[in-house]
């Protein structure tokens, strides 16, 4: 639901944070934050349930409606980040994505859509990854994805933040330090504030 929100308040020209801050403020609202939706309990297991739904003769709408929008999120950021390139007419971007995993300070990176996200980002760019808190050092994978183990010393043309890792929120207000000078940072999950060249879907 709150994907869909931030959709339509794009299109209208309204910042989704400012409107969530003020809804805040409401003493019984439950806060809530656009962004990837991997993982097992919400990526997959609706799924099972609407399996058995459709075959005992029920068609599950709003299921499958929610499950279809989060699957497709990395498809809308990637050209949310292509129409960026082209305003900055930005030649042959050389992209850092911070963090894998399906939700932030775990290892897990099953069913992460933040790996859609790289795929599709890949077949038009340089991409690199970085995430401190994923373990598996497997040589297929980090080849896959060109995970790097440290991002100190290097520079890129879009940063994108897509994994609310504590580490992450301690650099939030230094991300742009890895962006080279017409660059930008792109964020997910609303954890640094909106200013020049912090962009989010």
């Amino acid at each position: 639901f709150i994907n869909e929100l931030s959709l339509i308040f794009k299109k209208m020209n309204i910042s989704t944070e400012k409107v969530l801050k003020a809804a805040e403020t409401k003493w019984n609202f439950i806060s809530f934050r656009p962004g990837l939706v991997g993982g097992h309990c919400i990526g997959i297991d609706p799924y099972y349930l609407t399996h058995k739904s459709k075959k005992i003769g029920y068609n599950p709408k709003l299921i499958l409606a929610g499950r279809s929008l989060n699957d497709n999120m990395p498809s809308l950021i990637s050209k949310d980040i292509d129409k960026l390139i082209k305003i900055k007419k930005i030649k042959n971007p050389k992209v850092l994505i911070m963090g894998l995993t399906f939700k932030e300070n775990c290892p897990d990176i099953r069913n992460s859509k933040v790996l859609n996200l790289f795929n599709l980002l890949n077949k038009k760019m340089l991409v690199n990854s970085f995430d401190p808190y994923f373990k598996l050092w497997d040589k297929d994978f980090i080849k896959k994805y060109n995970v790097i183990d440290k991002i100190d010393d290097k520079k890129f043309d879009i940063v994108i933040l897509a994994v609310k890792h504590k580490q992450f929120i301690k650099q939030k207000n230094k991300l742009t330090r890895y962006c080279k000078k017409q660059g930008f940072v792109y964020y997910l999950k609303y954890i640094i504030s909106e200013k020049k060249n912090h962009y989010r879907l």
